[in-house]
């Protein structure tokens, strides 16, 4: 392959991928930029070329670089040019796929929240205003990476029009198959306004072609095993000739919390890897290494059973590189068979990332998050409102509501998302569930007493046509007996976008841990935890959250993801770079909190696939 830093050629042409002039067979992985610390995007590469790959695809994500209107952020780990530039420096190909959705169990499948207050706007359709924004979106994109397309010396052999929409448009059979067909091409044709010129492609199910091809862009078929069948329905819709691939060959798959974790074996994917060599299909492997889904970025699937699944933090996917960046067996599977099909030479793995464990760090102080959260300022309303109304895009809202009158019987929120924990005067009393489909209790409110709903957006759907209905919070009438609960509502923001900061608290609610255990003051309510531990030498650990509630960890300021002592996740994975020599901070926000905490531990191995029975 010729060298990154020249301008080369890259085209589909006779049936081929043609690389300068010469036929080229892709064996890519996919790996996402913000899943993984920048620090380590270098190392997982190298893993990606030590499994036998020449190329690596990553999916854009609209959300992470426009958090608000008009305001991007290309920075960190989400600086998607240095990704590509780092991947050409390694030799790899890089085949983008820049939605505007992306499904991906990423939040709301890519877009970014706020498109929901957007009077007029529907989304992933023909619709006026929404390709206005999607064309800032990739117009904005094409600024950052534009220049990294082959043809202009980078990396970039590829971009993807849409993604599985195929998919949507047998989900959405209210919409005409014109009206479908006319957005997708649109798609198509804002890439090439914004200077995208390499080959576009789209990904959809072989049997979803009719809905989700597009003149222009060449069809790729996602997760068909069958050769025959592969090269029948990419004929029909291509001209009668390939090249063919499988844009997302699965090795592992996405995991729910409260579900087993799916595992897939190694023979199975050395196998069909072999037969796709074999017959010369280009494949991608969906997910190579998937990484994690830190801070609030995880999303959800949703059925009727469930509601709502929402995605675990670990994005490890049982993919052949792990969430840490290990080898294994599917690992060494793969590259096996690679080795016997490429002409160029597959290098050894990179060393593993040095593994610490910390024993136990001890927590300090404590706050009820009811009393710190009362602190601010609420927004009144006659009625709840969502948490978009309230231009929050993720974490937790207070809903209270003041009682001068005793009522009791039963307390219905059909319009939960997500999850919720209900109290009377500070003591709780039930918990709300969307994915139990559990959204009504028994309620007794004393005269003169106050009703408090603490909300947890768990994700917003990414899959399916129900991504069209995503807003969070309390999103319809709260009721008791069946009557509406109207009038001199109070809404508190507590998103969460930095670690809470426990000196900034009103000192009577925070709690020196050294000294007693607060358990009559604490227990029961949603709190947050501090600590500081020392360390002598840095490198990756995993927290072991088992025998707490539910919640988030942030660790020197960062928000490492989600816990739920349920399962099946019960570690959370800190990578080495995120943690310094001396002085380490931990904060922790515990929603459930029916146990008061004064230590944690770090472990050597994730714990991925270990469920707990109870709601």
């Amino acid at each position: 392959m010729a060298m990154y830093g020249q301008k080369h050629s890259f085209e589909i042409k006779g049936g081929d991928f043609v690389y300068d002039g010469e036929p080229v067979r892709i064996i890519s992985g996919e790996m996402h930029y913000p899943r993984i610390p920048h620090q380590y995007w270098r190392h997982r590469m190298q893993m990606l070329k030590a499994m036998g790959l020449n190329a690596v695809a990553t999916y854009v994500f609209w959300n992470a670089h426009e958090p608000e209107p008009g305001k991007w952020d290309f920075t960190g780990d989400k600086n998607l040019a240095g990704y590509i530039k780092t991947a050409g420096e390694e030799g790899l190909m890089v085949i983008l796929r820049p939605g505007p959705y992306v499904c991906a169990e990423w939040e709301f499948g890519g877009y970014p929240w706020w498109l929901q207050n957007i009077e007029g706007m529907e989304l992933r359709r023909d619709n006026e205003q929404f390709l206005r924004f999607t064309q800032l979106y990739i117009n904005r994109l094409y600024q950052e990476v534009g220049n990294l397309q082959v043809t202009k010396g980078g990396p970039i052999i590829m971009v993807q029009a849409e993604n599985e929409f195929g998919s949507y448009v047998s989900q959405r059979k209210d919409i005409p198959l014109e009206e479908h067909r006319a957005y997708n091409a649109k798609i198509v044709q804002q890439l090439k306004n914004a200077g995208f010129e390499v080959p576009t492609f789209t990904s959809d199910g072989s049997w979803l072609f009719e809905g989700g091809t597009t003149p222009g862009a060449l069809p790729t078929a996602n997760g068909e095993s069958n050769i025959e069948n592969l090269k029948k329905v990419v004929n029909e819709y291509h001209g009668g000739q390939g090249p063919y691939m499988v844009a997302e060959f699965y090795p592992g798959w996405l995991a729910h919390w409260v579900e087993p974790h799916p595992q897939v074996s190694a023979t199975s994917i050395a196998r069909q890897t072999e037969k796709y060599l074999q017959n010369d299909v280009s494949i991608n492997y969906y997910m190579a290494h998937g990484g994690t889904n830190f801070g609030f970025t995880s999303g959800a699937n949703y059925d009727k059973k469930h509601d709502i699944q929402p995605d675990l933090t670990s994005y490890d996917y049982n993919a052949p590189v792990t969430e840490a960046g290990w080898v294994t067996p599917k690992f060494d599977s793969i590259r096996n068979i690679v080795k016997k099909y490429v002409n160029y030479t597959v290098p050894e793995a990179a060393a593993k990332i040095p593994v610490i464990e910390i024993s136990s760090i001890k927590l300090t102080k404590a706050a009820d998050m009811l009393e710190a959260a009362r602190e601010q300022k609420p927004v009144e309303s006659d009625k709840p409102v969502t948490f978009e109304k309230l231009n929050q895009g993720y974490g937790y809202v207070l809903y209270s509501r003041h009682f001068n009158q005793p009522v009791n019987g039963k307390l219905e929120i059909e319009g939960l998302r997500d999850y919720a924990l209900v109290y009377v005067n500070g003591e709780k009393v039930g918990e709300l569930n969307r994915y139990f489909n559990n959204y009504s209790m028994d309620i007794n409110i004393p005269f003169n007493s106050n009703l408090e709903i603490f909300v947890e957006n768990m994700g917003r759907i990414n899959y399916g046509s129900e991504i069209v209905r995503n807003t969070k919070g309390i999103i319809s009438p709260v009721k008791i007996n069946g009557n509406i609960i109207e009038g001199e509502w109070e809404m508190y923001r507590i998103p969460m976008d930095k670690a809470p900061d426990l000196e900034k608290i009103k000192k009577s609610n925070v709690h020196n841990l050294t000294t007693a255990i607060p358990e009559k003051l604490l227990m029961g309510k949603p709190a947050v935890y501090s600590g500081t531990f020392n360390l002598t030498e840095t490198g990756d650990t995993f927290i072991d959250m088992e025998s707490w509630g539910k919640g988030i960890v942030f660790i020197n300021g960062i928000n490492i993801g989600r816990y739920w002592k349920i399962g099946p996740q019960q570690t959370l994975y800190i990578p080495g770079v995120w943690l310094r020599k001396g002085q380490n901070e931990i904060v922790i926000f515990e929603q459930q909190n029916d146990k008061v905490h004064s230590e944690v531990k770090t472990v050597k191995v994730p714990v991925l696939n270990k469920l707990n029975d109870g709601q």
